[in-house]
C-alpha cells in the first residue's frame, strides 16, 4: 500500500513537472509574438508595410526584414534588420501618427499654402483642459511658426477654416484610426483640400500644459508643422522628430533644422525679427536677487514679467508656465514697466515708458498704445515703475519715483496730486519694482523680496517673502544663469 502511494506521488510530480515545463515555453513564445505583433503593426501605421501569411515570421530577407532596416536607418540605428530589444522599445513610445514614410501622394511636390494668412478654427475641447488653456496652447503653437515665416493664423469661431482642430478617439471619419492610450498621441494632413492642414488630437490622451502627460503645445506644434506641408525629420532634436520627447518649457521648440525645412517652403525674406527664434534663455527665478519688470493678476493666475518673458502662475496648480511675451501677445514690446488687470472688465493695461497697451484675453485692443496723459498724468511723467488695480475701491494706484498717483475709473479721473509712497505705504522706503492685489490684499516686490508696509489702513497687505516662495518652482541646474 504504502509503495503504491509513493508512486502515485511520483507520478503527480512528474506531471506537474511536465505541465509546468510546457507552460514558461507557451508564456514565452506569446510574449514573443505578441512583440511581433507590435512591431509588425508599427511597420504597416509608418513604413508601408503589407502583410502577408508569414509575416510574423522574421527571415533575414523577408520584407520585415527591409522595413525594420528602413526604420533603423531613419532612426539613427544600428541596420540590422532584426526585431531585437531596441526595436521593441521603440514601438512602444509615444508619438505622431503620421508615417516616417511616406505611403500617399500628399507630399509629393512639396505642397504648400499658396497665401500668407490661414485660418483655423477649433471644433472641439478636450475636457482635461480649460477651453482657455486650450486656446492659447494652439495659439502659441502658431505662434512658433510664425516667427520664423511670413505665415499669419487667424482664429475663427464658426464656418470652414484652413486648418480645422479636433479631439477625437479610435476610429474618427479620417483614414488614420487613434489607438488608445499611448502611441499615436496626434497627427495632421499636408495642405490640401478636404482634410488637408487638419489636426486631430487623440482623446485618450491626458492632455495638459506641464512637463506630465501629452503637452498640448508642444504636440501641436509639431502637428502644425505637417498642416503647413513639412514631413518628419530624422534629427532628434527637431521639433518635427517623430518620436515626442518630454517638454521642456526652457527651450525654444523649433531647431535649425525645422527652421531650414519651413523656410524652404515658405518666403522668409518678409521674416522682421529672426534673432528671437532662438532658444530663449531661462531666467532665474531662484536665485537670491531677482525682480520683477511687473506683476499683474490674469483671470486668477498671476503673472510675473521679466524682459521678453513671462512666468504665469494659478495659486492651486504647482506647476508654472514660461514663456516669451510676443508668444502670448505678439503686438507687446519686452520689457514692459508695469500692469494691473481690471477683473471685472476683463482686460489688462500694460505699461511700457510713456505709453500703454490694453489687453483683452489674449488680443491687444486696437487703438493701442497710448500717451500717459490721457489718462490724466502730467507731461513730467514719462514712466510707470509699478501699478495695481482695487477692486473693492475701483481704483489703479500708479507709482513713479518716491511717488503715487491714484485713478478714479468710476469718474475716469485722477485724485488730486501724487502723493509720496512713504507717507501712505510705511515700509516701502526703496523703489517698488512691481505691485499686485491678490485675494483683496496687496502685494508688493521691492529688491528680491515682497515687502511688508506695515498698516495702510484701505489696504490690507501680506509678508510672503522671497518671490521664489510664491512662485514655488522648483530650482533645477537648468534654471541657474
Amino acid at each position: 500500500e504504502k509503495r503504491k502511494k509513493t508512486m502515485k506521488n511520483l507520478q503527480f510530480l512528474l506531471l506537474l513537472y511536465a505541465a509546468l515545463s510546457h507552460a514558461f515555453p507557451a508564456h514565452t513564445r506569446q510574449k514573443k509574438e505578441e512583440s511581433m505583433q507590435l512591431i509588425q503593426k508599427y511597420l504597416e501605421n509608418y513604413y508601408g508595410f503589407e502583410k502577408d501569411g508569414e509575416s510574423l515570421i522574421w527571415k533575414s530577407n523577408s520584407a520585415m526584414a527591409k522595413k525594420i532596416k528602413e526604420m533603423q536607418e531613419f532612426f539613427g540605428m544600428e541596420v540590422t534588420g532584426r526585431p531585437d530589444s531596441s526595436i521593441l522599445d521603440l514601438v512602444q513610445k509615444h508619438r505622431c501618427g503620421f508615417p516616417d514614410v511616406a505611403g500617399f501622394s500628399t507630399f509629393a511636390g512639396e505642397p504648400k499654402w499658396a497665401k500668407q494668412v490661414l485660418t483655423y478654427r477649433i471644433l472641439n475641447y478636450t475636457p482635461d483642459l480649460r477651453p482657455a488653456d486650450v486656446n492659447a496652447a494652439i495659439k502659441k503653437a502658431f505662434s512658433i511658426w510664425s516667427r520664423v515665416t511670413p505665415l499669419k493664423f487667424v482664429k475663427k469661431d464658426r464656418g470652414d477654416a484652413d486648418i480645422m482642430i479636433s479631439f477625437a478617439t479610435r476610429g474618427h471619419n479620417d483614414f488614420i484610426p487613434f489607438d488608445g492610450p499611448g502611441g499615436s498621441v496626434a497627427h495632421a494632413y499636408a495642405p490640401g483640400k478636404d482634410f488637408g492642414g487638419d489636426a486631430h488630437f487623440d482623446e485618450d490622451e491626458t492632455w495638459t500644459k506641464s512637463t506630465e502627460g501629452a503637452n498640448l503645445f508642444y504636440v501641436a506644434a509639431h502637428e502644425f508643422g505637417h498642416s503647413l506641408g513639412l514631413f518628419h525629420s530624422k534629427d532628434p532634436n527637431a521639433l518635427m522628430y517623430p518620436i515626442y520627447r518630454k517638454f521642456d518649457p526652457s527651450v525654444f521648440p523649433l531647431h535649425q533644422d525645422d527652421i531650414n525645412g519651413i523656410q524652404s517652403l515658405y518666403d522668409s525674406a518678409e521674416i522682421k525679427d529672426q534673432t528671437e527664434s532662438k532658444e530663449p534663455v531661462l531666467p532665474n527665478s531662484c536665485g537670491p536677487d531677482v525682480t520683477f519688470d511687473a506683476v499683474t493678476t490674469f483671470r486668477g493666475e498671476i503673472i510675473f514679467f521679466k524682459d521678453k518673458h513671462f512666468w504665469r502662475k494659478h495659486p492651486a496648480v504647482r506647476e508654472v508656465d514660461f514663456d516669451l511675451v510676443s508668444l502670448l501677445w505678439p503686438r507687446l514690446p519686452s520689457g514692459v514697466d508695469a500692469a494691473y488687470e481690471i477683473p471685472e472688465e476683463d482686460k489688462i493695461l500694460l505699461f511700457k515708458g510713456n505709453e500703454f497697451w490694453v489687453v483683452r484675453g489674449e488680443t491687444v485692443s486696437p487703438g493701442y498704445p497710448q500717451k500717459l496723459q490721457i489718462l490724466g498724468f502730467s507731461k513730467d511723467v514719462v514712466k510707470i515703475d509699478a501699478a495695481f488695480y482695487d477692486r473693492n475701491k475701483g481704483k489703479a494706484y500708479y507709482f513713479t519715483e518716491n511717488k503715487f498717483w491714484s485713478y478714479d475709473k468710476r469718474n475716469q479721473s485722477m485724485d488730486r496730486k501724487p502723493r509720496l509712497i512713504k507717507d501712505a505705504f510705511p515700509g516701502i522706503n526703496a523703489k517698488v519694482d512691481a505691485v499686485f492685489q491678490h485675494e483683496s490684499e496687496s502685494l508688493f516686490t521691492s529688491e528680491p523680496e515682497l515687502k511688508d508696509p506695515g498698516t495702510l489702513g484701505f489696504i490690507g497687505l501680506k509678508v510672503l517673502g522671497q518671490i521664489e516662495a510664491l512662485l514655488q518652482a522648483p530650482c533645477s541646474p537648468e534654471a541657474d544663469p
